[in-house]
């Protein structure tokens, strides 16, 4: 694929982009003027095809999943020649029962979360780095409840690993890329309303993302890797 936005113009390639937190964030970005390249994992329509069919000069639709090696690879082949302000990979899931330890839940449920928010997050990030430009910013959406330090009262034992674990994986690719001057953000968006998050999450979308998508884009410019809220909190490891 060739990309025909301006490139003078910001973008941004976000994946995971269909619903939920992804595709409110490709609406803001498009609020802000920014050309927005966002991936769905399967056929039929979404959220950010009622976007990019109102934008249709802001925002591209491109498919892949990132458990499959092969579909990350030809996305990047697709993509070859254009070039980045932002690569975040939004993608994510959790097991059906959140309420399992890590004694009880299956192998193949564990695997399935792990490889979508661990591996998969970081085969990602690994095979669509060289479109960033060397001054843009590479983000994945990790979570609060990833930090060790913070977890005093237990629960969701199997997301909160896999998140970790992303974190652990972010902090070596940080540090294999320590002359980077690309900035690095795992971001701990809150509890939100979202398929995801649950009815009982204490914050909507439209209160939480366009803060969210502020402080991403105020931490270009800055490298290195930075472990933060959507107000641009630290949060510990």
């Amino acid at each position: 694929m060739t990309n025909h936005f301006d490139q003078q113009s910001r973008t941004v390639l976000l994946v995971g982009a269909s619903r939920g937190l992804g595709q409110a964030m490709a609406a803001e970005f498009v609020k802000k003027s920014w050309h927005v390249v966002g991936t769905v994992r399967e056929d039929g329509w979404t959220g950010l095809h009622d976007l990019a069919q109102g934008h249709p000069d802001q925002v591209t639709i491109e498919q892949i999943d990132i458990t499959e090696p092969d579909k990350i690879a030809a996305l990047r082949d697709r993509l070859s020649g254009s070039a980045f302000d932002m690569l975040f990979v939004n993608a994510g899931t959790a097991n059906n029962d959140q309420a399992e330890t890590i004694a009880e839940i299956s192998t193949g449920e564990f695997v399935r979360v792990m490889l979508t928010n661990a591996l998969g997050v970081m085969r990602a990030v690994e095979g669509l780095q060289d479109l960033v430009r060397p001054a843009g910013l590479i983000g994945v959406m990790s979570s609060g409840q990833g930090s060790i330090a913070n977890n005093e009262k237990g629960g969701h034992e199997v997301y909160r690993g896999s998140k970790a674990a992303l974190n652990q994986y972010m902090r070596s690719y940080a540090a294999r890329h320590a002359d980077d001057r690309r900035a690095m953000v795992l971001m701990a968006p809150g509890w939100i309303r979202t398929e995801l998050g649950g009815p009982e999450a204490p914050f909507s979308i439209g209160e939480t993302i366009p803060r969210l998508v502020d402080t991403l884009v105020a931490q270009q410019g800055t490298p290195g890797l930075r472990f933060i809220d959507r107000h641009g909190k630290t949060v510990p490891w």
